[in-house]
């Protein structure tokens, strides 16, 4: 067998069998919130962006950086997906908590990297990367245990099970609760891309610290109305899935105004 060809198979597999929990959103859920920002994109961002990605769309392009963690050489990328706080922070001690932080996390790398896109001279490369970054990292701050506490790792610790299948918190959200609805990614995006244009400035005009503590008001609501080793199911979706729509329509939303900033 050809080795290069072997190489390949073996990525794939890597791919497919990457632990669920480490990915934000779960693939589905990272392809719907790509959609929805494609259907917002103006259309030189959209020309832009094709340069710098071809045919690949923006919804496939979202789980570049979880199918990269197969790749050794990106374990330095971890900690880019994630932000972690202490319980109980006031707005004022979690905005002075995020602006002081110059630690290595969702929020100071999706800032850099969107300073980076902007320069005329970025080589193609980072471009490509960045990009693929960005996508994916405006998802993974519209999912509240992504701002979840440094104690439990984001909700991972916290051991549940979701119709009698072990599970955690971190997990359930990642994934669990969207794949329950039973839909595609772009039949998901067309049920929730329902957003007047006042709404939509509303959410992109915000600024990311306020994506961050928007997820971290949640995430402590989370936090609360469970138990270790609660058993969920049925009442749980009904709870909580008005939550997560908003989160990934608001996720999609925003990224297509950073994006047309970006590229427009």
């Amino acid at each position: 067998m050809d080795f290069k060809f072997f190489k390949k198979l073996v990525l794939i597999g890597l791919m497919v069998y990457l632990p669920s929990q480490a990915m934000a959103w779960g693939m589905l859920g990272h392809r719907i919130v790509g959609e929805i920002a494609d259907r917002h994109l103006t259309k030189k961002a959209r020309k832009n962006i094709e340069k710098v990605l071809g045919n690949e769309s923006v919804a496939m392009a979202s789980n570049w950086a979880d199918f990269i963690k197969s790749d050794p050489s990106y374990d330095y990328l971890g900690p880019w997906h994630y932000i972690n706080f202490k319980q109980g922070l006031t707005l004022d001690q979690f905005t002075a908590s995020i602006m002081q932080d110059t630690t290595t996390n969702v929020y100071t790398k999706l800032n850099m990297m969107v300073s980076e896109l902007k320069k005329k001279d970025l080589p193609q490369d980072k471009k490509e990367m960045y990009l693929r970054l960005v996508i994916h990292m405006v998802g993974d701050i519209h999912q509240p245990m992504h701002a979840g506490r440094p104690e439990d790792l984001g909700g991972n610790r916290v051991r549940l099970t979701w119709f009698n299948s072990p599970t955690n918190l971190h997990r359930l959200w990642d994934e669990q609760l969207i794949e329950y609805q039973q839909l595609s990614y772009t039949e998901y995006a067309t049920v929730l891309n329902y957003v007047s244009k006042t709404q939509r400035s509303t959410w992109q005009q915000a600024p990311i610290s306020t994506w961050i503590h928007e997820s971290y008001q949640i995430a402590d609501k989370l936090y609360a109305g469970v138990k270790p080793e609660e058993k969920l199911g049925y009442r749980y979706n009904f709870d909580h899935v008005n939550t997560m729509n908003e989160q990934l329509l608001k996720g999609g939303v925003r990224l297509a105004g950073l994006l047309n900033e970006i590229f427009g």
